[in-house]
């Protein structure tokens, strides 16, 4: 019911600050909570930042203080400022999308590569 479709990754040197964007078409009026989550390989997804409707905000401790999610919601569209990136931080990034009432990930984006060199 819900699409969700990236953009904004890229390659970048180490301090260097990117910012992704997730556009989310379709039964939007289901989505309660909005989300990004990343993928280095040989690792698990993990949480990177959670945002609801009303703007609260979760971050994993690794990237606190270094990157900010927001949304837009008259434009259906939650961002990922990332600042002071690290090599750490190189990984794919999802967009994640939770229905009301739900606590695991409904919608996914397709991913977008964001690599951090040294």
């Amino acid at each position: 019911q819900v699409q969700l479709v990236e953009s904004g990754g890229g390659a970048v040197q180490a301090g260097g600050s990117l910012r992704l964007s997730c556009a989310a078409s379709g039964s939007i009026f289901s989505i309660n909570v909005m989300g990004w989550y990343r993928q280095a390989p040989g690792k698990q997804r993990e949480l990177v930042a959670t945002i609801t409707s009303g703007g609260r905000t979760n971050y994993a401790d690794s990237v606190k203080g270094r990157f900010t999610i927001s949304r837009d919601n008259a434009k259906n569209t939650v961002y990922l400022q990332m600042n002071s990136l690290d090599p750490e931080d190189t990984a794919v990034y999802y967009c994640a999308a939770y229905r009301r009432g739900s606590a695991l990930v409904n919608y996914w984006g397709q991913g977008t590569q964001v690599t951090v060199s040294s």
